[in-house]
Formats: C-alpha cells, sequence, structure tokens
C-alpha cells in the first residue's frame, strides 16, 4: 500500500511541476513557433522521466511479489514435508 501512495504523490508532484512548466512557458515573451517548441521538448522531458519513475514503482512492486510466491512456495513445501512427517509419526503410534 505504502507504494501505491507513493506513486501517486509522485504523479501528483510530476503533474504540478509539469503544469507550471507549460504555464511559465505559454505566458513568456516568445514567438508562437519557439514556444510551441519549447512546450514540446518540455513534456518529452517530463514523459521520460515520468515512464523511468513508474518503471521503477512497477520493478519494486515486481520484486516484492516474486519474493511473496518464493516465500508462499517455501512454506507449502514445509507444510507438506511436516504432513508427511505427522503421517509416519500416527503410523507408528498405531502399531
Amino acid at each position: 500500500m505504502k507504494i501505491m501512495n507513493s506513486g501517486k504523490v509522485l504523479l501528483g508532484v510530476l503533474a504540478g511541476v509539469a503544469a507550471g512548466a507549460l504555464l511559465g512557458i505559454l505566458f513568456a515573451p516568445s514567438k508562437g513557433s519557439r514556444t510551441r517548441k519549447r512546450i514540446l521538448k518540455k513534456g518529452e522531458d517530463y514523459a521520460d522521466g515520468l515512464k523511468e519513475k513508474f518503471d521503477t514503482v512497477i520493478a519494486g512492486i515486481s520484486g516484492k511479489i516474486e519474493k511473496v510466491k518464493e516465500d508462499v512456495s517455501e512454506f507449502n513445501e514445509q507444510l507438506h514435508t511436516r504432513s508427511e512427517e505427522v503421517k509416519a509419526e500416527l503410523k507408528t503410534a498405531e502399531v
């Protein structure tokens, strides 16, 4: 849950920064063509940064999911082993 909240905060911050940069460029005294190029460049920069952050968050989540899968598999093996031990003990107790 903490990763999801951090991701939302990060997206909000990036969106705010992008909106501020866009407004700054729009109100700066420049030719229209130059302003459009600057907006496009900033948009590409922010999109690249956002993609990197998103990939990092996804990689972290994927790593944690894999760890949980391994832990569950290990627990299942231990449970199965213990179950077999208990069955063997019951058989020897019956004799």
